[in-house]
């Protein structure tokens, strides 16, 4: 059975190897031992992951890849598909989905701010947003940089609207924001969501 973690799609499509039930507390849950190819074995417990069962080897639809893969012939293929500056630099679904619950889109978002335009989570970033398992192999190293760049300014945009939303609806967001990582923070204060 192949899986993808949803928090952590820069692992790329994993494959089980092991699954063993076990009780917690008079709680029947799972942990599953998953090969990924970016991030090797892994083993995680099924109540608290957020995984998602693939159909064989497909990329999410939201990247690089699955359009690439995706596209028709002719000139209606040429029309769906976008360039792949586009494709590279937008949010996930996960953080812009108007019909998920906001608190949802907006742990997603927050987990988006553990990339940066450094080293291996330049990397990790671009296997996430490509579905490639070599982005290296489509893209130069400055191609990457500067459809990170764009990926950061519609991330840091979307930031703000999605606090706007949850100010608006009377949503208390504490508890998400409190997870925020350094980097995340650092915007939050920026914005005003958060005291430095």
């Amino acid at each position: 059975m192949q899986i993808r973690h949803r928090q952590r799609p820069e692992w790329g499509i994993g494959s089980i190897t092991r699954v063993e039930t076990l009780t917690r507390s008079g709680v029947v849950d799972q942990r599953i031992w998953i090969r990924f190819p970016n991030a090797g074995l892994k083993t995680l417990l099924r109540s608290a992951a957020d995984l998602e069962i693939m159909g064989g080897e497909a990329a999410p639809e939201h990247t690089f890849a699955a359009r690439h893969h995706a596209a028709d012939g002719g000139w209606l293929g040429a029309i769906s598909t976008k360039k792949p500056e586009a494709a590279m630099s937008e949010l996930p679904p996960e953080a812009t989905d108007p019909f998920l619950p906001l608190e949802t889109r907006l742990a997603h978002l927050r987990g988006l701010y553990r990339f940066s335009p450094t080293g291996s989570s330049l990397m990790d970033w671009a296997v996430a947003q490509s579905g490639l398992d070599d982005p290296l192999s489509r893209f130069t190293r400055t191609d990457l940089e500067g459809h990170f760049k764009l990926f950061v300014m519609d991330r840091d945009a979307h930031l703000p609207k999605l606090l706007g939303e949850a100010r608006k609806n009377g949503i208390q967001i504490d508890a998400i924001l409190a997870k925020a990582n350094p980097a995340a923070k650092k915007m939050l204060v920026r914005v005003g969501a958060i005291r430095g």
